[in-house]
């Protein structure tokens, strides 16, 4: 609809005013239709084919679909709370610690005789077998030593053969005597009745008495003697010679010289690597029990562990374990629980913990334990010092809250 501007009405001025015309025509430019009031165009006519067919229903208005996720998600929650109780009650049963390492048996090589080196037939780092020749010292002065002994050994043999011949010597001259006596009583006894009857002489009855004291003396002198010898002979005359004391005192000896004529080689005390070996060298003089360099086992090899003591709650001697080592990813050991320290390790160290000090602060301890590997054959080797991890299976739960055992009227402390 056009807009209408409304004019004020003006005075016609007088006749014959030039300006009435001017204002009639400002009132009717006013009442024009302006373009926006103008009707809309008609819309068009469809095409012929459209507008002869029926009208196409109108689909009705699509409602919003409601999707599955959230209902989902509200029957998965209380199977995911279900599922991680239970794994948490049942759980637990695996005690892991990375504090241990590999340890095996190492030794100072040494020998109990001084002397100089004069071979050394392994290398640094070599492996060898137990017995195995390591090092040699010099064994000229040994050797006069055993040599010596021996000849010491055979002067006792002859000895003993002596003292046994000694006792049989007097053995006869027992016997010697002892026929004698008889006849020497018998002599004396006729000399005393001659004596008696007046027939015989002083000179005579003398003799005879002299000669039966001579015999009685050599019989004890010849018992004397036997008896001395039967005594070096160890109370047993057909005792063999090698079970005499003189003959094992001489026989020490030679052994004791052996022995150190055998230390003078020394030998691999078990399989392992040597190492340090550059430590001596060809004409080194070593001390007695002096350490020339170090045997480390391949064979004898555990893993020492420090697990925490709030760790330690269910763990006993024998359980399994599992042993990681960092150097092999991916590959694992077995082995069993070996044994368990009375101690903390702090309580060795040499200022162990003062905890009556007024500045004590609570250190959780750790315990040594000792786990023995048992499948070594076919795995990479294990080197002393070696970061491992290792799980202990404890065979028990973690079970239930405190606060529901106690609930439910259930002890679950730890027994044994």
């Amino acid at each position: 609809m056009a807009e209408i501007h409304r004019v004020p009405a003006e005075v016609a001025g007088p006749a014959g005013d030039p300006t009435a015309p001017t204002r009639l025509d400002a009132v009717r430019e006013l009442r024009k239709p302006t373009p926006e009031a103008e009707a809309p165009a008609a819309p068009k006519a469809p095409p012929a084919e459209k507008a002869a067919g029926p009208a196409a229903p109108t689909a009705p208005a699509r409602q919003p679909k409601r999707g599955l996720t959230r209902p989902l998600l509200f029957a998965l929650l209380p199977i995911a709370l279900v599922a991680g109780g239970y794994f948490y009650v049942t759980g637990g049963q695996i005690m892991s610690t990375d504090n241990a390492y590999i340890q095996a048996d190492t030794v100072g090589v040494s020998t109990d005789v001084p002397g100089t080196v004069v071979a050394i037939e392994v290398h640094d780092n070599e492996p060898v077998k137990k017995g195995q020749v390591l090092y040699r010292l010099r064994q000229d002065t040994f050797q006069i030593a055993l040599d010596g002994a021996k000849a010491q050994l055979g002067t006792v043999h002859d000895q003993v053969l002596t003292l046994q011949a000694s006792y049989k010597l007097a053995l006869a001259q027992i016997e010697q005597a002892q026929a004698d006596l008889p006849y020497y009583q018998t002599v004396f006894k006729r000399q005393q009745d001659l004596m008696t009857t007046g027939a015989g002489t002083k000179a005579a009855f003398d003799q005879a008495q002299h000669d039966l004291e001579a015999t009685k003396q050599r019989v004890a002198v010849a018992k004397g003697q036997a008896d001395t010898a039967l005594a070096q002979l160890s109370g047993d005359a057909d005792q063999p010679i090698e079970k005499n004391s003189f003959y094992l005192q001489a026989k020490s000896g030679v052994d004791n010289a052996q022995r150190d004529f055998n230390d003078t080689v020394v030998r691999a005390p078990f399989d392992g690597i040597v190492t340090n070996v550059d430590a001596i060298q060809i004409g080194s003089y070593l001390q007695a029990s002096q350490q020339a360099f170090s045997l480390v086992s391949t064979s004898q090899m555990w893993v020492g562990a420090s697990p925490k003591e709030t760790e330690l709650t269910y763990v006993r001697p024998g359980q399994s374990a599992t042993i990681s080592v960092d150097t092999y990813p991916g590959l694992e050991w077995k082995g069993v629980v070996d044994s368990i320290s009375p101690a903390s390790g702090s309580s060795f160290s040499l200022l162990p913990a003062q905890n009556t000090t007024g500045n004590w602060v609570k250190v959780v301890q750790r315990i040594p334990m000792r786990v023995r590997i048992e499948d070594m054959a076919g795995k990479p080797p294990l080197r002393v010092g070696m970061s491992v991890t290792v799980d202990v299976d404890t065979g028990h739960a973690r079970g239930l809250p405190d606060f529901v055992n106690k609930w439910l009227g259930r002890d679950e402390k730890p027994h044994g």
